[in-house]
């Protein structure tokens, strides 16, 4: 710490080292020794100290507490101490603790995902819709790529199955070309994420699965961000009058959200656009734009060039605190003193055709509703009740 702590850095250096800063700020200069604490005249002497320990470990007091020893005492005559002191005498013998066996709950390590291109990692999640009255809810399944927040599939049912799910996960594997072994499924623990057939299902299509650890509301963030647009949409109703009305309000929302929406977490690409590989050239459409207003008006822009947001190049679940530090250490000159430092720069393609929209787009939608029935839908689908 001493020698390279001034040339990188005292918190830099700490973190590699594994060492807290406040430990080795201490270190540089430890506190005062305190003198010994003198021992107060009233206190009992080794003798009587052992008469005390010799009476509470008598047979018949042996299992009482030191209120009901002092009570027994007392109406038998006799007055060694005070119960506190009782329990002082006890303590200093390590005699003091919990008679019964306590449950102590395992320490669950935080999943620390991470995605560098799509289908590498998805996440999904069970939320409810208000159905027409009290007490009555629909069950919206919702698989989300966590690269290029696509979603990939979803589902409304009448309830929460783990049958469902297996359904839903095989098809959009099968419909995404999953290969084993490429791909992390994350969720929380609901009973549905831990079943045996969904557990089964993704051991044979070789897909890794992972949890959020017990309690902890954060490690599952881009589901429930999802979950976040849809819910705070205008157009979402307080109620769904029937399984009918749920199915069809999200055949037009995923498609607008999938192919419409400038998500910010993307560097307000769309996810189709990040999905496919078409966010570059996107990219590089924007940054001609933004080029050809430099041009015309450059005293307009006082930070020089502007440049788009880039798009994402990693995506972390509870990223590491090591790659948090090494991403704070500056290692050249500052990257930007424009909009861009918000996020790293993409290496864009040099030109952009005339239409994104015919290149790379598959012929239909990949996020397209399943149902009952197993089927991929159409633009417009009459959905059957499940059963």
């Amino acid at each position: 710490m001493r020698e390279v702590g001034p040339q990188l850095g005292i918190v830099p250096t700490c973190a590699a080292l594994g060492v807290s800063p406040a430990s080795y700020y201490r270190r540089l200069k430890p506190p005062p020794r305190l003198a010994a604490r003198p021992r107060p005249p009233r206190s009992l002497v080794a003798c009587e100290r052992d008469a005390v320990l010799e009476v509470l470990h008598a047979p018949r007091f042996v299992d009482l507490a030191p209120a009901q020893v002092y009570a027994q005492l007392l109406d038998e005559g006799r007055y060694l101490c005070s119960a506190r002191t009782m329990y002082r005498v006890l303590d200093a013998r390590q005699e003091v603790r919990e008679r019964r066996d306590q449950l102590r709950h395992p320490r669950y390590a935080a999943p620390e995902l991470l995605a560098t291109a799509p289908n590498q990692l998805w996440s999904w999640d069970i939320t409810k819709l208000l159905g027409p009255a009290k007490w009555t809810y629909f069950h919206l399944y919702v698989i989300l790529d966590v690269f290029s927040r696509y979603v990939v599939g979803w589902m409304v049912a009448d309830r929460e199955s783990a049958p469902l799910a297996h359904k839903l996960i095989e098809e959009t594997c099968v419909r995404q070309g999953i290969t084993p072994g490429a791909l992390t499924l994350h969720a929380d623990r609901g009973s549905s994420m831990r079943s045996k057939p969904v557990a089964l299902l993704l051991a044979d299509l070789g897909v890794t699965k992972t949890h959020s650890r017990p309690h902890v509301s954060n490690d599952n963030p881009f589901s429930e961000a999802q979950f976040k647009t849809l819910k705070y949409r205008p157009d979402f109703p307080e109620r769904f009058g029937s399984l009918v009305d749920a199915r069809g309000h999200c055949q037009g929302f995923f498609p607008w959200y999938n192919t419409a929406h400038r998500h910010s977490g993307i560097g307000l690409l769309t996810p189709h656009d990040v999905h496919y590989g078409l966010a570059d050239r996107r990219v590089a459409a924007r940054a001609a734009v933004l080029a050809a207003a430099h041009a015309i008006h450059p005293e307009r822009f006082v930070a020089g060039l502007p440049r788009p947001p880039a798009r994402p190049t990693a995506v972390w679940i509870n990223k590491p605190q090591q790659a948090l530090t090494a991403a704070n250490v500056p290692s050249g000159p500052d990257p930007g003193k424009h909009f861009a430092r918000i996020a790293p720069q993409s290496d864009a393609a040099e030109a952009v055709g005339p239409d994104l929209r015919t290149e790379h787009s598959p012929s239909r939608l990949a996020g397209d509703p399943v149902h009952a029935s197993g089927h991929h839908s159409d633009p417009i689908i009459s959905s059957a009740d499940l059963h």
